[in-house]
């Protein structure tokens, strides 16, 4: 009995550190993301020409976007972590708000490639809806189309009589609460027809900007650029589309090895969720130049007043002695 005793409270102490390693590696990861999206917000905020062009606007959108993705699912990472439960009328709303979330980023790539396409094809005569002044037209549109989805999927939830919406507490984990086989088949459909269509639109900017690239025998340097910028935004969906992986991997890690279902869901979240969500921004935002050199002038900035104050402090000190 003793045993039995001991060997309980090894294997609880076990758990309990592995769940303080994976919030400790996840929250400083998660912190540094959101610094780096706060300078670059700042950036947009404060330089008008940068609110004044669409493919801007739209690169904003993007980041406020893949930060409420990642501050949702990070806090029900935590809340699983913790075992924390609650009333799914506080759960629900937090799942349909990561759902909408992580679908509007392929729906946000394409929109920015068809802007390029735009401002190829018809630099002087350009709709509407995509002038700077309009463009929040379309990013409405965008969250509404992202919405409608998730919240269909929660209407399709089979209720269950001996859970009260209101007062049972549980589990807020997409995989419980959205367990039936509708709603299976539906996310599935609904997330196969988001990304065949964005990597439709994608591959259609790219070949025709491509095409217009071969014609054009002056400023073809602008062409080239916004080909690249597209050819880009085809990796970050891939980056996108590394979440549906997930089966694939614990498939094969199963097969490989003997680790338990919360360390292969602690790892596919890590490599397919955080770290494809984190990239995506900030290999957009580093690329650009005129973004890129404002950033390395923040830096610049923030690192020659900390030296400052460190000088102060080291003279202060040597006074002393």
């Amino acid at each position: 009995m003793q045993n039995l005793t001991e060997l309980s409270g090894n294997v609880t102490s076990n758990n309990s550190l592995s769940v303080i390693i994976k919030v400790c590696v996840v929250i400083p990861f998660f912190c540094v993301f959101l610094c780096c999206i706060a300078v670059m917000l700042h950036i947009f905020a404060s330089h008008r020409q940068f609110m004044d062009t669409s493919r801007y606007i739209l690169f904003a959108y993007m980041l406020i976007n893949d930060t409420l993705q990642l501050l949702s699912s990070v806090l029900l990472f935590l809340f699983v972590m913790g075992g924390v439960k609650f009333a799914l009328v506080y759960c629900i709303p937090l799942l349909i708000i990561s759902t909408a979330t992580f679908q509007n980023s392929p729906l946000i790539l394409a929109t920015m490639s068809l802007e390029r396409y735009v401002a190829i094809f018809y630099p002087l005569q350009r709709p509407v809806a995509w002038r700077s002044d309009r463009i929040w037209i379309i990013i409405l549109s965008l969250w509404l189309i992202s919405c409608i989805f998730p919240i269909i999927d929660h209407a399709l939830m089979e209720h269950d009589p001996a859970v009260d919406i209101l007062s049972t507490p549980v589990l807020c984990k997409a995989t419980l609460v959205n367990s039936s086989q509708i709603q299976t088949l539906f996310k599935a459909a609904t997330s196969i027809l988001f990304f065949a269509v964005v990597a439709v639109i994608i591959l259609f900017t790219y070949v025709r900007i491509l095409l217009e690239t071969r014609k054009l025998r002056q400023d073809t340097a602008s062409v080239s650029k916004a080909m690249h910028t597209v050819l880009l935004h085809g990796f970050q969906l891939l980056l996108c589309m590394l979440a549906f992986t997930s089966p694939i991997t614990e498939t094969l890690i199963v097969l490989h090895s003997n680790w338990r279902p919360e360390d292969i869901s602690y790892f596919n979240y890590f490599c397919f969720i955080l770290i494809p969500r984190f990239l995506s921004p900030l290999i957009y935002g580093f690329r650009d130049q005129s973004l890129r050199s404002y950033i390395e002038k923040t830096f610049l900035c923030c690192s020659n007043k900390v030296k400052p104050c460190v000088r102060g402090k080291l003279q202060n000190n040597s006074s002393v002695f």
